[in-house]
Parts: structure tokens; sequence; C-alpha cells
């Protein structure tokens, strides 16, 4: 009788072995199914300067790609010293918002649609140019003040007189 026991409890145990090494083959079914990266491109940006096109390095350049009005987010690259930056994650049909900012130069910006696996794109830096503004007041004349940094106009409060009052000598010990 014991022995019916051992072979019984065996082939249970065996066969629960047998159960429990076949969950992981239906473990594919269950849970999100895997989703291929979409094909990215390879863009380079070569950052010069416009008056005598020599590179500019260390200027930081923003990818800030988006795709079906989606934002995906955005990574800054710095230049190297032959004035590249080159990036790999881009997804192909997005477009790119691209912004340029080096020390001494106006900040460059413009969109550029990605449709191809590889986009070389070129800018031309420029030094800050002089900002003229034009004001009117609210009835549309112009403005009458100075151009520049406007001053607040204080009131000058007349300086109090004082009259010298003689003071005792101070007593000695």
């Amino acid at each position: 009788m014991s022995s019916r026991r051992t072979v019984g409890s065996s082939f249970v145990f065996a066969l629960c072995i047998a159960l429990l090494a076949l969950t992981p083959a239906f473990g594919q079914y269950r849970g999100r199914k895997y989703k291929a990266p979409p094909p990215t491109a390879h863009i380079e940006v070569q950052v010069i300067k416009k008056y005598n096109g020599k590179p500019i390095p260390n200027a930081a350049v923003v990818f800030n790609p988006s795709k079906d009005g989606k934002d995906l987010g955005n990574l800054e690259v710095k230049t190297d010293p032959e004035g590249k930056a080159v990036i790999d994650v881009v997804p192909i049909g997005s477009t790119v918002r691209l912004q340029v900012i080096a020390d001494g130069f106006s900040t460059y910006g413009q969109d550029f649609l990605i449709d191809q696996p590889t986009k070389q794109i070129g800018v031309s830096m420029l030094r800050p140019q002089a900002q003229v503004s034009a004001y009117q007041d609210n009835l549309g004349k112009p403005s009458e003040r100075k151009p520049g940094v406007q001053e607040p106009i204080r009131p000058t409060s007349p300086t109090p007189t004082t009259t010298p009052t003689q003071t005792a000598p101070a007593p000695q010990l």
C-alpha cells in the first residue's frame, strides 16, 4: 500500500512539474505586444559664422521634434570644434523645430520636415543687430519720450535748513 502511495504522489508531483514547465510557453499571449520603434533619421547640423564662414564650436543646438501634432520632447546637443552637431533619434516623417544658441550671436530658429533617412542642415549665424522701436501714445500720436531706458521722474523735495546750535562743553573728570 505504501508503494502505491509513493507511486501516486510521484505521479502527481511529476504532473505538477510538467504543467509548471509549460506555463511560460503561454506567456507570450499575455500583456502588451511589442511594437518596433519608428525608423529614425540621421540629422547633421553645421553651424558657421556668416561673415567669415568659420565654424562655431560649443554652440547649443536644440531639437524639438513633433509628429502629427504631438510633441516628442526636446534634446540639446553642443557642436564639436568643427561646428557640427549630430543626432540619430528623430523619427522620419516628423517636423523638427531647430534652435541654435551661441555666445555673441543672434538666436537662430526654423522648422524642418524630416522626410528622408539623412538630413544635412547648414546654419549661418549673424551678430546681433540694432533694434529700433516706434511707440505711439493712446491717441495715436508718436510718443514724446526719448528712446532708451526710461528713468522715473522723482519730485525733488526742498532740503530743510538747519541752524547750528551751540552745545555745552563736556565735563572733564
